[in-house]
């Protein structure tokens, strides 16, 4: 299931406005990645390259290479939907659907891969899918609900068990927790440790102590000034990028001097 993400001189573009410039790293499969550093520096924008998503966006493009096992995301002829299923991404807001039971929130990607499931199969797959999210025992009463209806740390675990329901290698979070209260983080967070075993995961994240918690490694991502593009300023194990980093920005940045 989990897969090898390798990046080589990555250049994102919004029309000819360089967002994010040369970025190269490689992301072990079965590990959790964080991604730091200052608003608008372009981490969740490179995220977002991880499986094609900028491309929501008219004029976005890239130049550069991001492999997935050794296959290019952005070879001639590759379906971004394709991506999609095969790299999920969490946002920062939880949005499930909000006319949509439970149940359907969870199989709502898979039908839009246009994947019928029989109804065994399909409660099946709901129900795995919730488990692996720590939310089947809080819902399974009330898979007929609305989805809105649960709170705000459900609702984003919601969003998780339908990006994991179809089943894919890796798994994107782009500040999942920013908008949750501590107990809901830490649900999340405990979450994110059970799930690598399963995916390769990759974390935005403006909490410092949640980098720290939950990553092995750590990128942490700097902008020389507004309207420059953003720069990976260095990469390596989390305990070394917040006890001993090798650049002075980014021990500034992690110390709370900046950003």
């Amino acid at each position: 299931m989990s897969k090898r993400i390798e990046v080589n001189d990555l250049n994102v573009y919004y029309d000819k406005f360089l967002a994010v410039e040369g970025v190269s790293i490689e992301i072990e499969p079965r590990s959790v990645t964080a991604f730091i550093g200052p608003s608008g520096c372009g981490k969740s924008t490179f995220l977002r390259t991880l499986n094609r998503m900028h491309e929501v966006i008219p004029g976005a493009h890239v130049t550069g290479h991001v492999f997935i096992d050794g296959d290019d995301l952005y070879a001639p002829g590759v379906d971004p939907v394709l991506v999609r299923r095969e790299v999920g991404m969490v946002f920062q807001r939880a949005n499930p659907f909000p006319t949509m039971s439970v149940r359907d929130n969870v199989l709502a990607g898979v039908k839009l891969n246009n994947v019928r499931l029989p109804k065994r199969d399909a409660d099946d797959l709901v129900e795995k899918s919730l488990v692996n999210a720590n939310l089947w025992n809080e819902v399974k009463d009330r898979l007929g609900a609305p989805g809105s209806s649960l709170s705000g740390g459900q609702q984003q675990r919601l969003c998780i068990a339908r990006a994991i329901a179809v089943q894919p290698d890796v798994l994107l979070m782009d500040e999942p927790c920013s908008a949750l209260d501590p107990i809901s983080t830490l649900a999340i967070e405990d979450l994110i440790h059970e799930l690598k075993s399963e995916y390769t995961i990759v974390i935005v994240t403006h909490n410092m102590q949640q980098a720290t918690r939950v990553s092995d490694k750590t990128a942490f991502f700097n902008i020389a000034g507004t309207g420059k593009p953003g720069h990976l300023i260095e990469f390596d194990d989390t305990t070394t990028i917040f006890s001993n980093p090798k650049v002075k920005a980014t021990e500034d940045y992690v110390s709370g001097r900046f950003g």
